[in-house]
């Protein structure tokens, strides 16, 4: 067999086993908790390895090992910026969101909990937040899918329609049939195939470039200062949007939603250390990766200024490894794509059916009739994503670090207010999310503004006055509740005993 049929047997084996959890999933979720939230009953293993896959997407395999074979290790600090951010969303969010949801009404979405917290009876920040969840996620699952349909053409030659569609078919399906549980389970999965990949590959590499101190002269012959984190290109702006990407972590919907189904708070702790040591490996991974992979080019005369620096991960997978088991470092990267799209997908179907149709329409109706909606919900999302997708050259992909930046801003200031500051209201939470979306999208587009301040990374301004809009409306129209006062003082009372 010659190397293609190899690696199509190992991406056909991977989609196999994704469709086959769906299944397994569907056969357990019977009510919308279990469709939204899997009952509340993951463990923190699964948490753990499901928010990270969520989260890192292609950038983990594509992005960034590119990035650093390009211009080095000063574009490390990304990923420091992300492991410190995610590092805090587990120690501040974490627990106090998984019992606070619980508490105040048994919240099963980020709009919901909001809404419930603050007794919003106009229901303005459950439709508002559903709204920006709707709108920006729908981007997200198409630039996906570009992705998925881009990874077909270099793969494997094939049209980039058929890879599209393939992509969101198969993701689409497991998604729609097996709800949150066939999301959290399949990310686990395609967390351990990027993790062994994204080791695999630098420690293998290694040997071949012989040894560190050879390899590192390789590196050196190229740029002596590829690996200095304060090149002379780094400026204190560009270091700080960069470190600036970790505020993004409190408001991302995709990611905190793992919090809320976690079994206990006790287990947070257990989450976290899976969670951030398999964050760490899996970057250090993917720059070595790219260390390795400029080394070995550079001994072997294959420096070429078109090499598409982005497939240096599918490079060396494919100089090092046999076709079969290259084929699992491609369904690596295809499974940072899947696991991204089929996270987006449920947060934004919870969304379109918890927090706008159930608030606007119907308020009665039985748990099946809401799984039912939740899946023609999911179906709606991919088709008008698959649409903005049917085009390559239409690429949202740059909307990517623009909805980051928006969902940090608008969502993770109230967030954190919502969990540690009683004097929150409605209002100062809508003000705070309003602004910090506003700011972040002007600051982000016109770039006069940003330019005037050094290319300061958007979510920087809009995060801090969303966070100064949402505390200065709040004090104006607070007014003591003494059911909100209650839940904060129980949710406090609940944390304490099961962390004892």
């Amino acid at each position: 067999m010659n190397e293609l049929t190899w690696q199509a047997i190992a991406i056909v084996i991977y989609m196999l086993a994704m469709v086959l959890i769906g299944w397994y999933a569907y056969k357990r979720t019977s009510n919308l908790n279990d469709y939204m939230l899997g009952g509340r009953g993951l463990g923190p293993a699964v948490t753990a390895l499901s928010a990270g896959a969520a989260d890192m997407s292609g950038w983990l395999l594509m992005g960034l090992p590119g990035a650093i074979y390009l211009s080095g290790l000063v574009e490390a600090w990304i990923a420091i910026g992300l492991t410190i951010g995610a590092w805090l969303n587990y120690i501040l969010v974490a627990p106090r969101l998984r019992v606070y949801t619980q508490v105040s009404k048994d919240s099963i979405t980020i709009p919901s909990f909001l809404d419930n917290r603050l007794r919003d009876k106009t229901k303005l920040i459950r439709i508002v937040s559903g709204i920006i969840i709707l709108v920006f996620f729908t981007f997200y699952v198409s630039s996906g899918m570009v992705s998925g349909g881009k990874f077909f053409v270099s793969a494997f030659g094939l049209d980039y329609l058929t890879g599209m569609l393939l992509v969101a078919v198969v993701t689409v399906g497991y998604t729609l049939f097996g709800g949150f549980l066939a999301v959290s389970y399949t990310d686990f999965l395609q967390g351990l195939i990027m993790f062994l990949a994204l080791i695999l590959v630098p420690i293998v590499g290694i040997f071949i470039t012989g040894g560190f101190g050879e390899t590192i002269a390789s590196i050196q012959a190229v740029n002596p200062e590829h690996l200095n984190l304060f090149a002379s290109t780094t400026t204190v702006a560009g270091i700080v949007s960069s470190l600036a990407w970790g505020l993004g972590y409190f408001g991302q919907p995709h990611i905190i939603v793992r919090f809320m189904a976690i079994k206990s708070v006790r287990e947070t702790k257990q989450a976290r250390r899976i969670g951030i040591g398999w964050m760490i490996l899996s970057l250090v991974g993917a720059m070595g990766t790219a260390l390795v992979g400029l080394a070995y080019f550079q001994q072997n005369n294959m420096i070429d200024e078109n090499f598409d620096h982005e497939t240096i991960f599918i490079a060396m997978g494919q100089i090092l490894f046999h076709p079969f088991i290259a084929g699992i470092m491609l369904a690596a990267i295809l499974a940072a794509v899947m696991s991204t799209i089929a996270s987006q997908l449920i947060v934004t179907s919870s969304a379109l059916v918890e927090d706008i149709y159930k608030a606007l329409f119907n308020k009665s109706a039985s748990d099946k009739h809401y799984v039912r909606a939740g899946r023609i919900a999911v179906l709606v999302v991919s088709v008008v994503a698959a649409l903005l997708a049917l085009d390559p050259e239409n690429s949202i992909l740059e909307l990517v670090s623009f909805a980051w930046a928006g969902f940090g801003a608008a969502f993770g200031p109230v967030i954190l207010l919502a969990l540690y500051w009683k004097r929150l209201t409605n209002i100062g939470a809508l003000a705070g999310m309003i602004v910090g979306a506003v700011v972040a999208f002007v600051w982000g587009s016109v770039p006069a503004i940003k330019n005037a301040v050094f290319g300061l990374y958007e979510i920087v301004p809009g995060f801090i006055l969303g966070l100064i809009a949402a505390i200065v409306v709040s004090l104006i129209t607070y007014k003591p509740n003494s059911e909100i006062e209650n839940e904060f003082d129980e949710t406090l009372a609940i944390i304490k005993s099961e962390k004892e």
